[in-house]
């Protein structure tokens, strides 16, 4: 009785949520059409609290089939009926990944050069920082030193100071490096408390690092700028602490955050570009209030990926996450001297930077993948008019640098290439040094060196012989028949070391060579001694001299010789 009337309960409930699936469906059909957003679509729980316990089991969670289907796009769409949406729906304005395919892993964000052109340093999305040495590379274009300092953060901004003995690596952590020229660690920024409300009273950055760069005369101070909307300048000297902070604010005053930063060429003025489109500017010994300021540089809500002052201090050029690259005069910064539009740009580093005489401005272009090839265009800075432009590769062009001695250009794409651009007669040093070169042979040596595993803790009688120079271990293994593979000689003679002589392979023929057909001497030893009797006694040189002093004197009397002896008796033949 018990079963059964349950059976007929659950029966009733599946019958109750039929009907009111067909109505809530009849019902939200011409509703559901327009709808575009998530809060359209989902239906509170809480409604169904003053229903009874049945009406509540049947009540549905989540979203409805109707409108899930409804935010692909416009109703009667025949191309998007065929694709399936699963899921929730999509916040408003967001963009699918197959229309914006901008965010490349091998991209190469930081380039660097050092003051005298003779270094390059890159750095990418991948984590790795590159070492290049222009006059120790050949024409095959290797890098002599790959790391990695901020593990797994991508690199976002490189640079060498002003005396290029060490570098500033900005990643997407909240802590910026220094590294000396050979790539190890010499001072790592501290990180801040995040709990503290006023940034002012931390000791440092407490969210992600969007840019920095060194001061152009202090060699010991440089410049950060983060999420958590702060600009901060640093001590090389002083890791514990910042030794300044400088707020932007909106028109309201509320926090914003500064998107990229740099000195001007004397260093005195520090500006910083900000997401809601704003360049502010202050005056280096003065944090609190801004110098000059311009609310409407660029549209709000997009990232100015670079500031960079002319040689003469008076130029600031701005590129902006707008697509557009504006040229200010500093003394007067209401609004833009020229402005160029459509310059895509996707990337929050994209660069702009002037020619050595200051005549020139370089900016570099994005591209989605598959949809052409990012190009360097050159502005006049007068007219701002484009003179040149350059199709770099198939992928954005990311970061541009335009080193004043060498006078080359150095690209990075996203597609991973870092190119330099020379002039043949104009350009000097740099690119030119390698370019030259043919490419050095590997030399078989080389392939039988092994790595010196250090063992500090080792016994003396387990630990390996230090290397002191690698040409000498060279030579050295080379000598040694196991580690250079040598092969071994024939053997001469009989055999040796388990080996048989070049005779044969078996005992037989080794006994037939060396005893069975060994000749024995038959001649006469006493022939063989008298025969250079003779040669002794007119040249006594060997013997005699040594038995001079020694030697007895004589008892019996040598033979003198006749001409006939025969005739004589016997006893006149000898004299005694």
């Amino acid at each position: 009785m018990c079963s059964s009337y349950s059976e007929a309960r659950e029966r009733e409930k599946e019958e109750q949520a039929e009907k009111e699936l067909k109505s809530r469906h009849t019902d939200s059909s011409a509703s559901a059409s327009s709808a575009t957003g998530v809060g359209s679509t989902l239906k509170p729980r809480d409604t169904a609290s003053s229903e009874s316990e049945d009406s509540s089991d049947e009540e549905l969670i989540g979203p409805s089939m109707q409108s899930q289907t409804s935010v692909q796009g416009p109703v009667g769409g025949d191309d998007d009926d065929d694709e399936e949406f699963i899921g929730p729906p999509l916040p408003p304005g967001f963009k699918d990944s197959d229309d914006d395919d901008t965010e490349e892993e091998d991209n190469v964000s930081a380039l660097g050069l050092d003051p005298s052109g003779a270094r390059l340093i890159t750095g990418g999305y991948d984590y790795d920082v590159k070492f290049w040495d222009f006059a120790g590379m050949d024409a095959s274009l290797q890098a002599f030193r790959s790391l990695q300092p901020c593990e797994c953060h991508q690199i976002k901004s490189l640079q060498y100071s002003s005396t290029g003995d060490v570098i500033l690596v900005v990643s997407g952590n909240s802590q910026a490096k220094v590294l000396d020229r050979d790539g190890f660690p010499v001072m790592e920024c501290i990180k801040g408390d995040q709990y503290i409300v006023d940034m002012t009273n931390t000791k440092g950055h407490t969210a992600m690092l969007n840019s920095g760069c060194w001061h152009p005369k202090i060699k010991e101070e440089f410049l950060t700028c983060s999420n958590d909307g702060t600009v901060r300048t640093w001590d090389v000297n002083n890791e514990k602490k910042h030794k300044s902070v400088f707020k932007p604010r909106s028109v309201q005053g509320k926090r914003v955050i500064p998107t990229t930063c740099t000195y001007s060429r004397d260093g005195k003025l520090i500006a910083a570009g900000c997401q809601d489109g704003s360049i502010q500017i202050w005056d280096r010994n003065m944090s609190v209030h801004t110098k000059f300021h311009c609310r409407q540089a660029h549209a709000p809500g997009t990232d100015t990926s670079c500031l960079a002052f002319s040689y003469d201090g008076t130029a600031l050029a701005s590129r902006g996450g707008d697509d557009t690259l504006k040229m200010w005069d500093i003394r007067q910064f209401k609004k833009p001297l020229h402005s160029a539009e459509r310059l895509s740009s996707f990337f929050p580093m994209t660069d702009c930077c002037f020619s050595p005489d200051d005549k020139i401005l370089v900016t570099g272009t994005s591209v989605k993948k598959g949809g052409g090839s990012g190009k360097l265009f050159f502005f006049d800075r007068e007219t701002f008019q484009k003179l040149y432009e350059i199709e770099v590769t198939d992928a954005s062009v990311v970061r541009c640098l335009w080193h004043p001695k060498l006078n080359q250009i150095m690209v990075g794409t996203g597609n991973g290439l870092a190119k330099v651009y020379y002039d043949p007669v104009k350009s000097q040093r740099g690119a030119k040094l390698c370019v030259v070169k043919t490419k050095r042979k590997e030399r078989q040596a080389e392939t039988l060196t092994q790595d010196y595993i250090i063992t500090p803790h080792a016994l003396p009688m387990f630990r390996e012989p230090r290397q002191r120079s690698t040409r000498k271990q060279l030579e050295k293994d080379r000598l040694d028949p196991m580690k250079s593979h040598k092969p071994e000689p024939p053997v001469a003679g009989p055999g040796r070391g388990g080996r048989v002589g070049t005779h044969g392979g078996t005992l037989s023929s080794y006994i037939v060579k060396n005893i069975a057909l060994d000749k024995t001497d038959d001649s006469n030893p006493r022939e063989a001694i008298l025969r250079h009797a003779k040669e002794a006694e007119e040249n006594p040189y060997w013997v005699a001299p040594a038995y001079a002093k020694t030697q007895p004197k004589t008892v019996f009397a040598e033979v003198e010789p006749e001409d006939d002896e025969t005739d004589k008796p016997e006893w006149k033949k000898r004299k005694i």
